[in-house]
């Protein structure tokens, strides 16, 4: 897909800093999103190799936001039946890379399976035929303290790409909890673009305040390991995903179905925007990166959401 000309200065997705009520993205919101995927002014690229490049920004406004941006090529083409997709082509509907990639990412119980991070995730309520409200809670690499995030998740179509998006948002039933950090997302969210029956490009973007100052290595990892390494792993998860959704609730698709989902509908009245500066910061800048990270432990993994790492 022909990107847009890219401006001189830094773009930004029309921010959900400065709301002062939750509103479901319009159009404009989505259409923004995909610009700021597409740029490049202000981004420097960190890593590129083998299909996956890695960009960040810095956010001058405030140095506690991290801003990063991944990009990952996937193709099919070598495999003329990847993961037995003919054979699931009832199971699945349309079929190839970009549709399977668009499903993986909706479906929260094939995310148990493969995103080794995940402490616990849940859907909580039902907004609109295209948005909803969940919990998210993730590992963070040791010694660093656990994060957790409540996020309005919207999703649209736009021609040949897909966008799901999402920003933090405050549930009256889900406060933050003593055991994690709550962080907050400013705009996080993936485009997938179709580039052919066999291939799709999938962009990972997020802007995220972890609530706490991170040291350098943390950082540092991120866009030089961890980054690069969790998009790899959802490459592989989307390519093993129709096999396993044919033996999970082949039919149960309720981002593609509105009237098979089981949650609640929730007003927006309900909800506020979770604004950073009322969260509490932690100061972990001085922390030292445990032995076991050091070897590639428990976190080394990362996963397609480390927002915290960012």
């Amino acid at each position: 897909m022909e990107k847009s000309a890219a401006s001189t200065e830094p773009q930004g997705p029309r921010p959900v800093l400065g709301r002062d009520s939750v509103q479901v993205p319009d159009d404009q919101d989505f259409r923004s999103f995909r610009s700021e995927c597409e740029a490049e002014a202000g981004w420097n690229l960190t890593y590129s190799k083998a299909g996956v490049s890695v960009w960040v920004q810095a956010v001058e406004m405030d140095r506690t936001l991290h801003k990063i941006k991944r990009e990952a090529f996937g193709s099919w083409a070598n495999d003329p039946d990847p993961g037995g997709l003919r054979e699931i082509e009832q199971c699945l509907g349309t079929v190839g890379p970009f549709s399977v990639c668009t499903q993986r990412l909706h479906d929260i119980e094939y995310r148990k399976k493969w995103d080794s991070n995940v402490i616990e995730t849940f859907d909580i309520a039902r907004l609109t035929v295209n948005a909803d409200v969940g919990y998210y809670s993730w590992r963070c690499p040791k010694p660093l303290k656990n994060r957790d995030v409540i996020t309005l998740r919207s999703w649209l179509p736009m021609g040949t790409d897909y966008i799901i998006m999402n920003y933090s948002v405050k549930h009256p039933k889900y406060p933050p909890r003593k055991d994690l950090v709550r962080a907050v997302s400013i705009q996080t969210g993936y485009l997938i673009q179709s580039t052919g029956p066999k291939s799709c490009v999938i962009t990972y973007l997020a802007q995220v305040d972890p609530k706490g100052s991170l040291p350098k290595w943390v950082v540092n990892k991120s866009s030089q390991f961890l980054a690069p390494k969790a998009m790899k792993k959802m490459y592989k998860a989307c390519v093993k995903y129709p096999e396993w959704k044919q033996k999970h609730q082949p039919h149960f698709k309720p981002w593609l179905h509105p009237e098979q989902s089981p949650l609640p509908s929730l007003a927006l009245s309900e909800l506020s925007v979770q604004h950073a500066d009322s969260l509490e910061n932690i100061d972990e800048s001085s922390v030292a990166e445990s032995r076991e990270e050091r070897l590639g432990g428990a976190g080394g993994e990362g996963s397609d959401d480390d927002t915290s790492l960012t």
